[in-house]
């Protein structure tokens, strides 16, 4: 009992560690980190989230380095942004900075860092976010996500889940599955980027104006997903 309560300790320490470099990162590095790492993943056409998927979705989530440890007892914590479609479904909107964690019971012992990118393909999913909290596979269906440009065909996943989902570990792209993580509203780094502290739904419910830090961000989205003329029609 002692030695199990010993290696608690060792996992819960080391994931206190590796969270040190998010708690000294100001919310505009960590936007400017994100869209350089959504860009890094679609430069590489078939090795990305499909595009006509990200011309789909309602919204976008970033989230880098996200943080894993384990040792018996798993667990994953990340900090990154969500951006949605403007009223009317052209461009996107000012990003809402939110918060993942989540946790796993098994025999797994290791660690490591990946870059999170998940597609909300439709308005229910949307809804799910504008919640303080809400568990993805429990509140909204998730699945892991195609990757590559003709990846669509390959999977009836972008039919039935509200959300989509890849990362990236240590230069490997591909879908994964992050069913039990929670999401909920940092409103202490929206703070940090519009003066005040914001819940999500007051960001990516309206026509909010971004701030300065985040037309890097918005200009990708733009880039990589600009709907066609009569697309702008939502799934309900």
């Amino acid at each position: 009992m002692k030695g199990h309560t010993m290696r608690l300790l060792v996992v819960i320490a080391g994931l206190f560690i590796s969270m040190a470099p998010l708690a000294g990162e100001t919310s505009q590095e960590r936007l400017k980190t994100a869209t350089v790492i959504f860009n890094e993943i679609m430069a590489t056409p078939d090795q990305s989230v499909p595009v006509d998927l990200l011309e789909k979705a309602e919204c976008v989530v970033i989230v880098p380095s996200l943080k894993k440890g384990a040792l018996i007892v798993g667990g994953q914590f990340g900090k990154g942004f969500v951006s949605c479609r403007r009223t009317g479904g052209r461009g996107w909107g000012a990003p809402a900075a939110i918060r993942i964690e989540g946790g796993s019971v098994g025999f797994q012992i290791g660690g490591q860092s990946a870059d999170l990118v998940m597609l909300v393909m439709n308005r229910r999913g949307m809804q799910q976010l504008t919640k303080s909290k809400f568990t993805l596979g429990g509140d909204a269906s998730v699945a892991a996500g195609p990757v590559g440009r003709n990846a669509t065909a390959q999977t009836d996943a972008s039919v039935n889940a509200e959300i989509l989902s890849w990362s990236r570990t240590r230069g490997v792209f591909g879908g994964v599955s992050l069913s039990g993580a929670t999401l909920r509203s940092d409103e202490d780094s929206n703070k940090e980027l519009y003066g005040r502290k914001l819940t999500t739904e007051e960001i990516i419910m309206t026509n909010l104006p971004p701030p300065a830090a985040a037309a890097f961000l918005i200009a990708t989205l733009d880039r990589y997903s600009m709907r066609k003329e009569g697309s702008a029609d939502r799934q309900r």
